[in-house]
C-alpha cells in the first residue's frame, strides 16, 4: 500500500515538470514571434575642429637678481669716524656713506701744495736766468754753453712744477677717498663695520652692498635641447617668429606678477653640468615686490604655430600603453575611434601633431554612452573655448595666443 502511494506521487511530479517545460517553450516561441525594437540613438556633444594660428608658449623656472650690484670698499686705509646712511634705505649715486679719519691725507695735501709753491719759485728764477743769458749771448758776452745750461735749467724747473702739480692732484684724490660714497643709486644693505673700525684697501669684505632693484633681472633656465628644437621648427616653417616676446611672471605663491618683462639676452654658453643655459629677462619693479634671490616662473611665446589643430583635453583618452585616441563622428552620424599624436597642452586643449584635421567632429560629452560603430545624434558644443579666448601675448595680427606650459 505504501509502495503504491510512492509511485503515484512520483508520477504526479513527472507530469508537472513536463507541463512546465511545455509552458516555457510556448513562452519562448511567443517572445520570438514578437517584433524587435532597435536601441535608441544616444545624443552626444561634439566640437568641430578648426585650424588657427596659435602662439606656443613655454614656462621656465628662474631666480631674480639685481640689475646693478656695487660692493662698497675703501680705496684708502683709515679709521671709520662716521656711518652716514641708514641700513636698508635707498641711497643716491655720490651720496656719502662713511667718513674716515682724514688728518694724514690733509697733511699730505698740504705738503704737496708747499712743494708746488717751491717748484713755481724755482721756475720763475730759472725763467729770468734763461732770459738774461739769452740777451748776453746775443752780444757774445757769455759762451753758448752757459746759455744752454740756463735753458736746460728752465725746462727742468717747468717739469718740476708739473710733477708738483701731479702730487697735489694725487693728494686731493687720496683725501677725497676718505669720504666713501655710493657708486650707484639703489638700496643699501647692512653695514659690516661700525664707527671706530679700521678699514684697509687690502680687506676682502665689503663695507656694504648697494643693489638696484628697478628694473630687476630674472635669470630663466632652459634646456639646450628645447632651444635646438625651437630653431629647427623656425627653420622648417613649423613655427613663425614673433615680432616681440613679452614675458609674464608667476610668483612663488602662484600669483601672477603685475608687470610684463622683456628678454634682455640669452647666454651663449651651455652649462655642461646641467645641459641648460640662461635667459635674462628685464622686469619693471617699481613697488619692489621682487627681491634678489626669489624663485619665479617666466612664461613667454616661443613662436606662432600656423594652422594649428587643437582638441579639448577631455575628449582624449589613453590606453594602458599610452596611445592617445578620440571618438570622431562622421557625416552620417557614425562613431569611429581615431588614434592621434599630441605634443603639448594649449590652455585646456592638446596641440595635435597628426590624426585629426580641420572640420572633424570630436565627441567631448557622452563618451561613456557610446562605442565605435554606434550611430549617434550630434549636438554641437555651444561653450567651445578656442585659443582666441585665452590670454593674449602680443601675437602677430591674426594669431591667437595661449598660456601653454610645454608637456614633458
Amino acid at each position: 500500500m505504501e509502495g503504491a502511494s510512492r509511485k503515484t506521487a512520483f508520477s504526479a511530479l513527472l507530469l508537472s515538470l513536463a507541463l512546465a517545460g511545455c509552458g516555457q517553450n510556448a513562452a519562448n516561441s511567443a517572445d520570438a514571434s514578437m517584433p524587435q525594437h532597435p536601441m535608441p540613438k544616444q545624443e552626444v556633444v561634439v566640437t568641430t575642429l578648426q585650424a588657427e594660428d596659435v602662439v606656443l608658449t613655454r614656462e621656465l623656472p628662474g631666480r631674480t637678481v639685481a640689475s646693478l650690484v656695487a660692493e662698497v670698499r675703501p680705496q684708502v686705509s683709515g679709521i671709520v669716524m662716521q656711518r652716514q646712511f641708514t641700513e636698508g634705505t635707498k641711497v643716491e649715486a655720490g651720496q656719502a656713506l662713511y667718513q674716515l679719519a682724514d688728518d694724514s691725507y690733509r697733511a699730505d695735501l698740504n705738503k704737496a701744495e708747499a712743494g708746488l709753491a717751491a717748484a713755481r719759485v724755482v721756475l720763475e728764477n730759472a725763467r729770468m736766468t734763461a732770459s738774461r743769458t739769452a740777451r748776453l749771448l746775443a752780444i757774445n758776452a757769455i759762451s753758448t754753453q752757459a746759455n744752454d745750461d740756463a735753458q736746460a735749467a728752465l725746462q727742468k724747473a717747468q717739469a718740476d712744477v708739473r710733477v708738483a702739480e701731479a702730487a697735489v692732484d694725487s693728494a686731493k684724490v687720496q683725501l677725497s677717498y676718505s669720504r666713501i660714497t655710493s657708486p650707484i643709486t639703489g638700496f643699501i644693505g647692512k653695514s659690516t663695520v661700525t664707527q671706530g673700525a679700521l678699514v684697509t684697501t687690502a680687506q676682502t669684505s665689503a663695507l656694504a652692498t648697494v643693489q638696484q632693484l628697478d628694473p630687476i633681472y630674472v635669470d630663466l633656465t632652459q634646456p639646450s635641447t628645447e632651444m635646438l628644437q625651437f630653431r629647427k621648427a623656425l627653420a622648417s616653417g613649423t613655427l613663425e617668429k614673433m615680432k616681440s616676446v613679452p614675458v609674464t611672471l608667476v610668483l612663488e605663491d602662484g600669483t601672477p606678477y603685475e608687470h610684463t618683462g622683456k628678454i634682455a639676452f640669452n647666454e651663449m654658453t651651455v652649462d655642461p653640468s646641467t645641459g641648460s643655459f640662461s635667459l635674462r629677462v628685464e622686469v619693471p619693479n617699481p613697488e619692489r615686490l621682487l627681491m634678489p634671490g626669489m624663485y619665479v616662473r617666466g612664461e613667454f611665446g616661443m613662436g606662432v604655430r600656423p594652422g594649428a589643430i587643437l582638441v579639448p583635453q577631455r575628449a582624449l583618452s589613453r590606453t594602458p600603453q599610452g596611445t592617445a585616441s578620440v571618438l570622431v563622428v562622421d557625416a552620417t552620424g557614425s562613431v569611429s575611434n581615431r588614434s592621434v599624436s599630441v605634443s603639448q597642452t594649449v590652455g585646456d586643449k592638446w596641440l595635435v601633431e597628426s590624426g585629426l584635421n580641420a572640420g572633424d567632429q570630436v565627441v567631448i560629452e557622452g563618451l561613456q554612452k557610446i562605442k565605435p560603430g554606434d550611430d549617434v545624434i550630434v549636438s554641437e558644443s555651444v561653450t567651445r573655448t578656442d585659443a582666441s579666448q585665452l590670454s593674449q601675448h602680443n601675437a602677430p595680427q591674426g594669431a591667437n595666443s595661449t598660456s601653454t606650459p610645454a608637456a614633458g
